[in-house]
């Protein structure tokens, strides 16, 4: 019963979403999503020592050893679940942007976004802002877009706040 109420909320909580997925909207968001697809992050990682030196090239490497074990964790869950997007499930979803692989459930956007933010913020607090002001618009913009359900961001940032402390743990 809690399963199938909590799965009703999700379908209805990606429609409500969905639904301000007007035209400039849905542009600016695309926008996000696509600077989320690793640009945005490997900018960052490059700019890291660049800006604060060659001590920060831990932090970098930190933020690439868990962008790859990130990426095997959520493929995996994917490959495992095979959760359906919204946007093949759902009635009446606008879809503005097409999605990177089949499945949904983790979003590997918001996942990634949390993992390498977590990870930065930690070495370098004066960047919180930023980038969780970015993580933020990223994860909304997977839900916008019409790409995820709501649990699937919520579990893409759970798993991408665990693996940025595990790395960060065995950085020391």
């Amino acid at each position: 019963m809690l399963l199938a109420t909590l799965t009703a909320w999700d379908a209805t909580a990606c429609r409500t979403l969905n639904r301000t997925n007007h035209r400039w909207v849905g542009a600016g968001f695309r926008g996000i999503s696509r600077l989320g697809n690793g640009s945005f992050w490997c900018a960052l990682i490059v700019a890291l020592p660049l800006v604060h030196g060659v001590g920060a090239l831990r932090t970098s490497v930190s933020m690439l050893a868990a962008g790859a074990a990130a990426t095997l964790l959520y493929r995996s869950i994917k490959l495992s679940t095979r959760r359906l997007r919204p946007c093949e499930a759902q009635p009446g979803i606008h879809l503005t942007e097409l999605p990177l692989d089949r499945f949904s459930f983790p979003s590997g956007h918001t996942l990634h976004a949390v993992c390498f933010s977590t990870i930065a913020c930690a070495a370098y607090p004066a960047w919180a802002m930023p980038l969780w002001t970015f993580t933020a618009l990223v994860a909304a913009s997977r839900l916008v877009l019409g790409l995820h359900y709501p649990s699937d961001v919520a579990c893409g940032a759970i798993l991408g706040f665990a693996v940025a402390h595990i790395a960060l743990l065995i950085a020391g």
